[in-house]
């Protein structure tokens, strides 16, 4: 995680794959769902909260990402590293009601 920013909880991560690398979108989505992974030039970002935003969207993660009413209210934080792994949709499910 190279910072938080743009909305509260927002990871910016670095160290994209050239390969992967893709532009922002041209008109932005009015709606991003919280969790939602995206790209942007050679970025990739989380998305802690439900918000506009013009990346390219990749993936979610049923992870709380942010939550006001706690004492550390960001699960990430600059310096810490991210791994994503693939799980089934039931999977999936099951970490969003823990």
């Amino acid at each position: 995680v190279y910072m938080i920013g743009f909305v509260p909880g927002f990871a910016y991560l670095g160290g994209l794959n050239d390969l992967l690398e893709t532009p922002r979108k041209t008109t932005p989505r009015s709606n991003v769902p919280a969790g939602s992974v995206g790209i942007a030039g050679k970025q990739t970002g989380i998305y802690p909260l439900a918000t506009p935003g013009g990346w390219q969207l990749i993936g979610r993660t049923p992870l709380t990402l942010f939550d006001a009413a706690t004492q550390q209210p960001s699960l990430l934080k600059a310096g810490d590293s991210v791994v994503f792994k693939p799980v089934s949709m039931d999977e999936f499910n099951e970490l969003t009601h823990k």
